[in-house]
């Protein structure tokens, strides 16, 4: 190992490693080569180093695969291999910041130092990428096992503050089903599953940057509604039902037609959650309101204290008031499932934060779930 430059890099490239290497993979699956130590550790250094340059104006973003040429398909090949230096990196980042789009990383120097060899959309799985998000922000993760499926998050580095993602963290008790979904390596459109729905539909509202609360009610029900305020200016009438029509017609093989229909129809409910107040769905998909606005039920008491957990190594359930999460949209989502024990909460922030609000039998209170690590 050489001497670290960014030091945080050392650990973070050991536990890497580690759950790299204890990923079950089904039999007969091909996937991408789990890096050494050593490699690791130089990818987050450069990918670091590289994140504080500039070129001209402007940030670098930039994702690096850890794969062999061999690995691909239809890449483009550099004649002359780029060296792993920050000022190279942000050079090149350019055409590499379009999403789905990877510099591609394997030893290839004289003394076996990485170099990036070309670029491609096409990745085995478990391929491990470090991303440059922000200056000093990387995200490191993992292909998933199927095309269509979600990036894994296995860690993220924010200066000195290193967050690794505890794999164990969906068996606990009070794990929801979208936890759980975050947490497994497969896709995220797989047959019939409404956490991974919900998982496209956290992503979303955390990409249109305007914060927004999302709430998921028992089909049938009308109990949800003594928890807003009447009249409901947007209330739907009847229930759109576009997503749910289409997760209704999944054949059990998803085409590419029903995938970019599932994304539009997903984006399109989202987009509704940037319009101040709440948007309602049930758990089959179909929309009830939106700009709807949380109060508490009559007769129900206020929430005081909630219980609040990260799926991160090390991590420890900490009691707050709701009060200590956030603004109003955290308070009213809290207030909301504390009132209505049979549904849940998404709220996504402005400054990117994500949070999933369900009541928790075990601790007999609103447990909330910070996810925001899982959706970078």
């Amino acid at each position: 190992m050489p001497p670290s430059t960014y030091v945080p890099a050392l650990h973070t490239a050991s536990r890497l490693h580690q759950q790299l290497s204890n990923y079950e993979v089904p039999e007969g699956t091909r996937v991408g080569t789990i890096p050494a130590e050593p490699d690791i550790f130089r990818l987050i250094d450069a990918a670091f180093w590289a994140s504080l340059r500039r070129e001209e104006v402007y940030t670098p973003r930039i994702s690096m695969a850890y794969v062999a040429p061999e690995q691909t398909k239809y890449s483009i090949r550099f004649t002359t291999p780029i060296a792993l230096a920050p000022k190279d990196l942000t050079k090149v980042a350019a055409a590499v910041e379009r999403s789905g789009l990877h510099l591609c990383i394997w030893p290839q120097g004289p003394n076996g130092e990485l170099q990036a060899w070309g670029i491609s959309r096409s990745l085995p799985p478990l391929c491990l990428l470090v991303e440059v998000i922000l200056p000093g922000l990387l995200v490191a993760k993992v292909s998933p096992l199927q095309e269509s499926g979600k990036f894994l998050n296995v860690a993220v580095l924010q200066g000195d503050d290193v967050k690794i993602i505890d794999p164990m963290a969906s068996a606990a008790p009070h794990s929801t089903g979208l936890l759980s979904s975050l947490l497994r390596l497969e896709s995220q459109f797989a047959t019939g599953s409404v956490v991974n729905v919900l998982l496209q539909m956290a992503v979303s509202m955390r990409a249109h940057g305007r914060g927004g609360i999302l709430l998921v009610v028992p089909p049938g029900s009308e109990d949800w509604k003594e928890s807003m305020l009447q009249p409901m200016t947007y209330q739907v009438t009847p229930p759109f039902s576009g997503l749910g029509d289409l997760m209704r017609k999944d054949t059990g093989t998803p085409s590419r037609s029903w995938e970019n229909a599932m994304a539009r129809a997903v984006d399109g409910l989202a987009g509704l959650t940037a319009v101040d107040g709440a948007t309602a769905i049930t758990a089959d998909y179909d929309l009830l309101a939106f700009g709807a606005k949380v109060v508490r039920r009559p007769g129900a008491q206020t929430v005081t204290t909630v219980v609040v957990t990260e799926p991160v190594e090390g991590g420890r359930p900490q009691y707050m008031e709701p009060a200590e999460l956030g603004g109003t949209r955290h308070l009213a989502a809290a207030q909301f499932v504390h009132d209505q024990r049979d549904s849940i909460a998404l709220v996504a922030s402005q400054e990117g934060r994500f949070t999933v609000f369900a009541w928790s039998p075990v601790e007999g209170m609103v447990h909330c779930h910070r996810i925001d690590v899982l959706l970078m």
